[in-house]
């Protein structure tokens, strides 16, 4: 049985079949990475993780780009205990949707990459690009919201440092190389091909299913929950240090008179 879902500005859904389509936008373009998108995906993942009519998930994005954009602006006002509770929630959510989770990247992901990634079975448009501009490469950021855990697990700990310290970006035929993309196609085959797939696996009894996505997934699922708390923990500490060494340099600058 289906549940009513809600309206969502970032998030359009398609439901047919048992298959259930996640298509990140804003305003009908590219994702831009916002606060509205922050706490619509922690929304979107536990609702469809709930819906017994779901069968498989189909997470894409729109136009030429999956996410490049990030809109700091929006967070503004937002207290970090929201974002943490949000933070903890939105990863843990989509980890812990029951049924086969199908990413078709077609495009450029270089904000918050760890979300298509986590997906059962990864197919990119041979324009995709993943590397991590959210955190530590393009602002003083910590990578302690899950994209930490998430690359660490598939890049291994020597890769994905380097990775997460430098801004790199892998391409979808290095992706596939290395193993967290399975499949590389042009660009009008890839939803296709994503569509395919997962009505090959609604075509299975849901029980089935769901046992199947739970026995390939408990090494990674085991300390997730624990490594984004305190992976958010740490973050937060950066940006509770920067925030009072600011207050201290203005502080310092009225007494010096300037």
């Amino acid at each position: 049985m289906s549940i009513n879902r809600p309206e969502w500005q970032t998030i359009a859904v398609t439901a047919r079949d048992g298959i259930t389509e996640l298509r990140v936008h804003t305003g009908g373009g590219p994702l831009v990475w916002s606060a509205t998108a922050h706490r619509e995906l922690t929304e979107a993942f536990a609702w469809v993780g709930a819906d017994h009519g779901t069968k498989v998930v189909l997470i894409t994005g729109t136009g030429d780009r999956y996410c490049t954009e990030l809109d700091v602006t929006s967070f503004t006002g937002v207290g970090w205990d929201r974002i943490w509770w949000e933070g903890r929630r939105m990863l843990k959510n989509l980890d812990d949707i029951e049924v086969p989770v199908i990413s078709a990247v077609h495009g450029p992901v270089t904000i918050h990459s760890e979300i298509p990634v986590m997906a059962d079975i990864v197919l990119a448009s041979t324009t995709a690009e993943f590397a991590d501009r959210a955190h530590f490469a393009s602002r003083d950021t910590v990578p302690g919201d899950g994209v930490n855990l998430v690359w660490g697990e598939l890049l291994g700990p020597t890769r994905a440092k380097y990775w997460l310290l430098t801004g790199a970006t892998i391409g979808a035929e290095e992706g596939r190389r290395i193993g967290f993309v399975n499949e590389v196609l042009a660009a009008d085959e890839l939803l296709p091909r994503a569509w395919e797939l997962a009505r090959e696996l609604a075509a299975r009894e849901l029980a089935v299913l769901r046992y199947a996505k739970a026995a390939a997934s408990i090494g990674f699922r085991r300390n997730f929950g624990e490594g984004l708390s305190h992976g958010l923990g740490v973050e937060g500490c950066a940006h509770w240090h920067l925030g009072g060494l600011k207050a201290g340099q203005v502080s310092h600058e009225k007494e010096a008179g300037t």
